[in-house]
């Protein structure tokens, strides 16, 4: 396929919405690049990744693939040519990186749910001692740690003790010397400290001259009593370049030993940018998985051209390749003949480029061999091509290099020459590509194209619709009816006089008129079926709206009669349990009256308990019914206490009933929105156990979370996860300042603790630990408040 086309179709577009969508230099790089594949297999597995992609953004949320491009860093190892700090730290934030790219992989529930990037992590390798050493060693760009090495810890031991011993020297000359100096300070010359005397002492001070200010007045002297000392210093600094220097080639040898590991990290790395890329895009557009096939079968539902905006783009349905390959459009200009053209061609390329499309889900796509493009304007001054020359020679392309697997658009086919002659060459390049068997689609304002496709088999009209009364197109494409030419109604609309209109159509033959009338007599109906299909589907989602609500309330009736009943169940039991007592105790009696002398009275106490039972229960049962609530609340203010019917439970309202009759309100833990309609006035006592349980919750997590973190023993890895989760609790908690005891070993845990708290959002504040609260073993964190 030629450049041309890719242009023709805007398809560069998309691919620097892509590169802008990459992360790092080399993804940027490559993203340029990116063409359709040749191999209908390799796109589909493509388009696997980038679902798999999009998938776990879903579940997982996304991450920054950013990195510079360190491939002359590498080949400057592979030669054994020293890096220097900042070629080392680059190194290293790469593998770290790749270490947080194959943790980031590594976190999903199901092993068998994204086997395609699963491939890419087991590829990545995590070289983490090896990036542990050179963060330990390389503290920036221009600073080694002084633990990079005994010998190295122990020469700046040195020199710091010469340097103290020179600035004790120096301190004490100025300070006996104050009048012979220009000013009391200690400076620095060629490496050397000096210090500024004044020119008339030149004779007396005894010392080195080192440098003089420009006026000559002040010479910079180093005193004969720090002469050795800054030999000394010179030495020690010396004996530390030559460490630094063996550590950085020691460095350098470990990386060319992992050269290779980390070229293939960084490939990985590189196509992971572009899938997600990919991803990201197909969120942002709302596209869908297209379906592929080799019937050259082409079926779009509701596709969407991916460069025109959202709210005003119009979604079109387009089907060729079954029952037709060739497809006539017509209509008038700027009514979107051009768009849909572009919108088949560049959702084609999009796809056979394994991205997503904007259509929905079933729309399928054929996997072409070549797409061809004849679209716009393409006059050759320079060449002394006419419009209609210029079109020609890229029709003559076209049809030298077309076979039955192509898909060819020409837009405005036989325009700019005489219209008869522009007709009889349109239909004659249309049943060219017809009998190759090629998918076209043609656009035109011929109506001799019009019956052209009414006679001919496989060949299918359609129209983009125009609106005569608002003299606006509305875009909408329909397949199987042909454009009608409006000109005589727009004419009229705009104000012709009507003798002018009715004059024209006399030099119409009465066939063309005829013909004319059919399709605006079929362009009313089927906007008419429109209209009536609407209205027809506005009520069946009125109606699944009102079933929808019938079905909650008829379930919210349900819930509420089941809890009505067991409420009177265990009432009922009760009252049962009483009477049985009860008749037990008369039972009882009746015994002991066969026994007594005083019989008649015995059994008169137990028939008058007898009524006096049955009263009670008769009374018991009487009340007994169903509980009924109080009305729906007319006015619900914030911190008013309400019953919330379908949760049986109590809660406090957090806002006014909104324009829906929504009220925002608190249970507990939980903030929810709920209707007015399901909410009574609260009992009391229920509110008071909300608020009390809800306080309780909150005073447990504050008395039970300790005001330090101990994190020795643990490695990098699950101390940061430990440390992250104790953050949110102390934040939740009220916790002002906490304190994470991580030991002063390597120093390691501390700077892995240290970048988790830069990044923290609850983190106001950190520093490391004083005399006496632990010094370099802990680190004192001040919390944000809530």
């Amino acid at each position: 396929m030629e450049d041309k086309y890719y242009k023709n179709l805007e398809y560069d577009k998309i691919i620097n919405f892509i590169v802008e969508y990459c992360d790092s230099e080399t993804g940027k790089e490559k993203a340029l690049n990116i063409k359709p594949y040749n191999d209908i297999n390799i796109a589909l597995k493509e388009l696997d990744k980038v679902n798999e992609a999009i998938s776990f953004i879903s579940s997982y949320g996304d991450i920054d693939f950013s990195f510079k491009n360190i491939s002359d860093i590498l080949n400057k190892a592979r030669i054994n040519s020293t890096l220097n700090a900042g070629q080392l730290l680059k190194i290293s934030r790469f593998l770290s990186l790749s270490g947080r790219v194959k943790a980031y992989l590594r976190n999903k529930k199901d092993e068998n749910s994204y086997p395609l990037l699963s491939e890419y992590n087991s590829r990545l390798t995590h070289l983490k001692d090896f990036n542990e050493k050179i963060d330990r060693i390389i503290i920036s760009e221009d600073e080694i740690s002084d633990d990079a090495s005994p010998l190295l810890k122990d020469i700046r031991r040195q020199k710091v003790n010469i340097n103290n011993k020179i600035r004790d020297t120096l301190n004490s000359i100025i300070t006996s010397s104050s009048k012979e100096l220009q000013d009391p300070i200690i400076t620095v010359r060629d490496g050397r400290y000096v210090v500024p005397v004044k020119q008339e002492y030149r004779g007396t001070f005894k010392g080195i001259i080192h440098d003089q200010s420009s006026s000559g007045a002040t010479l910079f002297i180093e005193p004969m009593q720090v002469v050795e000392l800054n030999n000394d210093l010179r030495q020690v600094e010396l004996k530390e370049q030559q460490e630094i220097e063996r550590i950085l080639i020691e460095l350098t040898k470990e990386v060319s030993d992992h050269v290779s590991e980390i070229h293939e990290n960084m490939v990985v790395l590189t196509e992971l940018d572009i899938i997600f890329a990919k991803a990201k895009y197909s969120i942002k557009t709302n596209a869908t998985k297209p379906l592929f096939n080799t019937n050259r079968y082409i079926n779009l539902k509701n596709a969407r051209h991916p460069l025109l905006p959202p709210d005003k783009v119009v979604p079109i349905n387009v089907y060729l390749g079954d029952e037709f390959d060739t497809l006539v459009i017509t209509g008038p200009n700027t009514g979107g003949k051009t768009v849909t053209l572009k919108t088949i061609g560049l959702l084609t390329l999009m796809a056979m480029t394994g991205l997503n499309i904007p259509a929905d889900e079933g729309s399928e796509i054929a996997f072409f061999d070549d797409i061809f493009v004849d679209i716009g304007d393409e006059q050759s001054i320079e060449q002394s091509l006419s419009t209609f020359s210029a079109h020609m020679t890229n029709i003559v392309k076209i049809l030298d290099s077309v076979s039955n697997n192509s898909l060819v658009l020409l837009d405005e086919l036989g325009a700019g020459t005489d219209p008869i002659e522009g007709a009889a060459l349109a239909m004659s390049i249309l049943d060219f590509l017809h009998r190759i068997g090629a998918r076209t689609i043609a656009t035109t304002h011929y109506s001799e194209l019009k019956q052209y496709a009414l006679k001919m088999d496989g060949v299918e009209n359609a129209s983009v619709e125009f609106d005569v009364e608002t003299l606006r197109p509305t875009y909408k494409l329909t397949i199987g009816i042909p454009g009608k030419s409006n000109a005589f109604e727009i004419s009229r609309r705009l104000g012709l006089r009507e003798d002018v209109i009715d004059n024209a159509k006399n030099y119409i033959t009465g066939e063309v008129l005829r013909f004319e009338d059919i399709i605006k007599d079929l362009e009313e109906k089927r906007i008419e079926a429109e209209r009536s299909k609407q209205e027809i589907e506005q009520l069946k989602h009125k109606i699944n709206e009102i079933k929808e609500e019938y079905e909650k309330k008829k379930r919210q009736t349900e819930a509420e009669k089941d809890r009505i009943l067991e409420k009177a169940r265990e009432k009922a039991k009760k009252i049962l349990d009483n009477a049985r007592i009860a008749s037990d105790e008369i039972i009882s009696k009746l015994r002991e009256a066969e026994k007594s002398d005083r019989k008649n009275k015995l059994i008169e106490e137990a028939r008058q308990k007898l009524k006096e039972n049955i009263s009670d229960l008769e009374n018991g049962l009487t009340k007994t019914k169903v509980p009924t609530y109080t009305k729906i609340p007319k006015n619900i203010m914030p911190g008013q206490s309400v019953y919330i019917v379908p949760l049986d439970q109590t809660g406090t309202a957090l806002s006014s009933p909104d324009k829906d009759g929504n009220v925002k309100i608190q249970a507990g833990i939980l903030k929810m929105n709920v209707h007015i309609s399901n909410l009574r006035e609260a009992e009391s006592q229920e509110e008071k156990d909300i608020e009390s349980g809800f306080s309780t919750y909150m005073n447990e997590k504050s008395s039970s979370i300790s005001t330090s973190i101990d994190l020795r023993g643990k490695n990098l890895e699950d101390a940061e996860l430990e440390v992250d989760k104790y953050i949110d609790d102390a934040y939740l908690a009220g916790l002002k300042q906490v304190t994470i005891i991580h030991g002063k070993g390597t120093g390691t845990l501390r700077s892995g603790i240290t970048r988790l708290l830069r990044q923290n959002k609850h983190v106001k504040s950190y520093r490391l630990g004083r005399y006496g609260e632990g010094e370099d073993g802990v680190t004192i964190v001040e919390i944000k408040e809530k």
